[in-house]
């Protein structure tokens, strides 16, 4: 079965989890919306692919890695879109939960996902291979070193870039490359690197989008970091500048893959999912 179709797969049987009984109906129809149709799936790719390029010898562990991993993204992007946050209107091409659904509810909708991430990784097993799952995700998404702690720095009065960013975007990413190499048995801290490379060329590719392109492009709002103020890769090195970084941020992270069985795939794989989140330059800004 294909990446795609594995991930899919996995995403749909999570969800059906938290489904029937006496469920509140407007919840329960607001987690699959949250989720459905998915958007590029760049995390939960890039997760199975580091676990075939190690052997992937559980894939139903690999599975449920993915999902999970992908569920606490999808809750990210709920909290992020609030009011008090973003306050942005579009996600992916769609009313965001909070419009469609209400504010309260969107803040349930980001909190179930969240528990039902880490309920996918518990019904995969009591090894230690889940275990440690569990754990890398938690590490991820909370404080002091997840996407918690990124949005965090937003209300700090003095932003530690790096911090921001690693913690912001480039933890999931860290998850996605750790929690591939652990459901296949591997030791995840050796492939931290590379999950912090490519979430630093993602946050540059993202800031170049938000910089370059569009409500229709984007399926959400453009301009935000400028709108809000954000610290941001094109107000720090101008747009050439950054399209320069973020060549080199994707070149370290190809150097930077362990050695595996799946080795040139899995390079193959991050210059592929590259080009899906890198904007075209403008002709004015080539050299």
């Amino acid at each position: 079965m294909a990446i795609v179709d594995r991930i899919e797969a996995s995403i749909g049987r999570a969800l059906e989890i938290p489904q029937g009984g006496l469920a509140p109906a407007a919840l329960a129809e607001a987690l699959p919306y949250a989720v459905l149709p998915g958007g590029a799936r760049i995390r939960p790719t890039i997760l199975m692919s580091v676990a075939l390029a190690c052997g992937d010898d559980r894939p139903e562990l690999s599975d449920a890695a993915a999902a999970a991993l992908e569920l606490i993204h999808c809750a990210s992007l709920v909290h992020d879109d609030l009011p008090c946050f973003d306050d942005a209107g579009l996600r992916r091409g769609k009313p965001s939960v909070h419009c469609a659904y209400s504010q309260p509810l969107a803040v349930l909708t980001g909190d179930s996902l969240i528990i039902l991430a880490f309920e996918v990784l518990a019904r995969a097993g009591e090894d230690g291979r889940t275990m440690r799952l569990i754990r890398a995700l938690a590490r991820r998404t909370g404080m002091p070193n997840g996407i918690c702690a990124g949005q965090g720095w937003e209300s700090e009065p003095q932003i530690d870039l790096g911090a921001y960013h690693r913690s912001k975007t480039a933890a999931l990413f860290i998850a996605a490359t750790e929690m591939g190499a652990i459901a296949a048995g591997h030791d995840g801290e050796a492939w931290n690197d590379l999950g912090a490379l490519i979430g630093e060329a993602f946050q540059v590719a993202d800031d170049l989008r938000d910089a370059l392109m569009g409500e229709e492009a984007l399926g959400k709002p453009g301009g935000q970091d400028a709108l809000h103020g954000r610290p941001n890769a094109v107000a720090e090195l101008g747009v050439k500048g950054a399209f320069d970084r973020l060549n080199d941020i994707l070149a370290g992270a190809i150097s930077s893959i362990p050695s595996c069985p799946g080795e040139a795939a899995l390079a193959q794989m991050v210059r592929m999912q590259s080009q899906r989140i890198v904007p075209r330059m403008p002709a004015r800004y080539r050299a």
